[in-house]
């Protein structure tokens, strides 16, 4: 029977999933919003007047974009501005939420084992690789 965090992370995985592709996006040079209302033909003056701000304020939005400075709740509003829904997720940088609990555990695994081997090695009863590497697959998998 899987336990409840198995599920979690199963769970998690699952609603991660559609953001795979989005591993292989770049994120253009002057950010998003620049690109795309450039791309519409939409002036700054445009822009800002479906936001009620000046052109000069989606001038400092978009130089905050290309920074990273700018906050979600900005990037909502001009995706709502211009007819865009705003997509926000944090994932993965290599597979899965699973496979990243599965490295992070065997890395921890791994130093505990190697650290309690360092000292038994030191008293002259250090254990065998083969035994090792089981201990440390045991201790992750925990």
């Amino acid at each position: 029977m899987r336990n409840k965090h198995s599920l979690l992370i199963e769970q998690l995985d699952q609603k991660l999933q559609p953001f795979d592709q989005t591993k292989k996006a770049l994120v253009p040079e002057r950010g998003w919003i620049n690109t795309i209302r450039t791309t519409l033909n939409m002036t700054m003056a445009q822009l800002g007047t479906k936001l009620n701000i000046t052109r000069q304020g989606v001038k400092n939005l978009e130089k905050s974009e290309a920074n990273g400075t700018i906050t979600l709740n900005s990037l909502r509003d001009v995706s709502n501005a211009m007819d865009l829904k705003l997509v926000y997720a944090m994932v993965p940088k290599d597979g899965t939420i699973n496979d990243l609990v599965n490295v992070k555990a065997e890395k921890l695994a791994r130093r505990i084992v190697m650290r309690t081997n360092q000292n038994m090695k030191l008293e002259d009863q250090g254990i065998e690789e083969k035994k090792l590497a089981k201990t440390i697959q045991e201790l992750a998998n925990e």
